[in-house]
């Protein structure tokens, strides 16, 4: 590090702490359903209104997503309107009261046990809820992060937000495990089936509850004081981040790019939010949640246990996520970014090239492992860094509301199309996305600027030119 530390690391790093639980709930969230999905799809099957089909239990299992986009796409509103700190609160009320309605779904309206469409549609909207809150903090944890961040260690802090998400998806699994104790391995356990998937939804509201409650001990962000004009909180905040000489060179530069108050969005030209959609895309549509989301069963399909599988990749999205977080402000966001696509890019044409040959055991696996671990190492973290340092001050909460939105949308789509997809031909599946890294690489190349160092208000005035 060569220079002296000009900020207070004791006071940053609770703060973050505290922020990255939102990342560690949308983790928990999003991850909650593999493990309860079985379960709820016996208790759905006893309903003698309607028939619970594979159609409808794809739709049980995605109806978080759907809260995920609407979440994106409000949290620039959010963001403007309440603060980053206060739409975080709001969010942990959604996540807490979605972790208690999707566990007991009956809650006032119906009898305990009975399944029917209706107490389906009730369970589906409290999956949506909770949806909603993991859509606002996925765009406002790192907003927060950043803007709350000095700039030599702004990569490194919002990219612990990443790690959160990875870790967040392990303690799910692990939970899960604990939870169904003996009744692991029966499929049809009427135990799984009446209480078990209630009490890993119910779970969540341990952490939802400290979330919230944690909230009360972090500041506002002092971008956002200095935009609502509360300059003398600004300065006490950013004066316990960096000292005082230095908060007040800060403050003076985030006044001189707070000025622009009522800019619309595309102030500062199409290419910046144009730039900030593409990188959300890709992070998308290069495929990862279609492996992260089906593991289980590409494991198995090649001849390894699916379970086993998954904590292995686990442990390696972990370890290569801290990679990224230590090496982000050091070597910069573009060669990771680079590097990283044409890692995955080698890992998926391998597997599409051992399926067409029909190559089983331990050489897919390891390509599988390969196209993860590039992307952990790289898109993962660094994707949410860019979207939350790339724009300008005044437009930010609009334009990452906007990249988040995209980023849920595409997660769909993939979600989506790669079961059918894959049964298709593996193929051609991965020949696709290892097609989309290659796009990518190119993508960052030629169009993304280097954020690395910069401060937030240097990127407003790099836009300006």
């Amino acid at each position: 590090m060569g220079h002296k530390r000009d900020f207070n690391l004791a006071y940053i790093i609770p703060i973050t702490l505290v922020a990255t639980l939102g990342g560690l709930l949308f983790g928990y969230d999003t991850a909650v359903i593999s493990g309860a999905e079985k379960g709820l799809e016996g208790f759905f099957q006893q309903a003698t209104d309607f028939t619970y089909t594979k159609g409808w239990h794809g739709f049980t299992a995605a109806s978080a997503l759907i809260g995920c986009v609407l979440g994106g796409a409000i949290s620039g509103i959010f963001a403007s309107k309440f603060g980053r700190r206060n739409s975080l609160r709001y969010a942990s009320v959604m996540f807490f009261l979605s972790a208690l309605g999707s566990y007991y779904p009956e809650f006032l309206f119906f009898n305990k046990g009975d399944a029917s469409l209706n107490l389906l549609i009730a369970f589906n909207l409290y999956r949506i809820l909770g949806g909603i809150g993991v859509g606002l903090a996925s765009a406002i944890v790192p907003m927060y992060i950043a803007e709350i961040s000095p700039s030599s260690i702004r990569g490194t802090l919002v990219s612990c937000n990443q790690f959160a998400i990875i870790f967040g998806m392990l303690v799910t699994y692990f939970v899960n495990y604990l939870i169904l104790g003996t009744h692991i391995n029966v499929v049809s356990d009427p135990w799984v089936v009446s209480t078990g998937w209630r009490y890993m939804f119910g779970s969540e509201a341990y952490v939802a509850g400290a979330f919230g409650i944690l909230l009360f001990f972090i500041p506002k962000t002092p971008r956002y004081l200095v935009l609502t004009g509360q300059i003398p909180q600004a300065l006490t905040v950013l004066t316990k981040i960096n000292g005082k000489e230095k908060a007040k060179e800060i403050l003076k530069d985030i006044e001189a790019t707070s000025k622009e108050k009522t800019e619309k969005l595309f102030a500062y030209g199409v290419t910046v939010v144009i730039i900030g959609i593409l990188l959300s895309v890709f992070q998308q549509a290069i495929g990862i949640n279609a492996v992260l989301y089906f593991s289980p069963r590409i494991f198995d399909s090649v001849g390894v246990d699916g379970m086993m599988g998954t904590v292995i990749m686990g442990i390696i999205n972990i370890v290569f996520t801290v990679f990224a977080i230590l090496t982000v402000d050091k070597f910069g966001r573009k060669p990771l970014l680079i590097i990283g696509s044409a890692g995955m890019a080698v890992g998926a044409f391998a597997v599409a090239i051992f399926d067409h040959y029909n190559v089983a055991g331990l050489l897919p696996v390891i390509a599988i492992i390969v196209y993860a671990a590039f992307f952990m190492m790289s898109w993962g973290p660094v994707c949410w860094v860019l979207i939350s340092e790339i724009f300008p001050n005044t437009i930010r909460g609009k334009a990452v509301a906007i990249a988040v939105a995209f980023q849920w949308v595409f997660n769909f789509i993939v979600s989506a199309t790669f079961p059918p997809l894959y049964d298709f031909s593996p193929m051609l599946s991965y020949g696709l996305y290892g097609t989309v890294c290659v796009i990518a690489a190119l993508f960052v190349w030629k169009w993304v600027p280097e954020t690395k160092g910069k401060t937030l208000e240097e990127m407003s005035k790099f836009w300006k030119k």
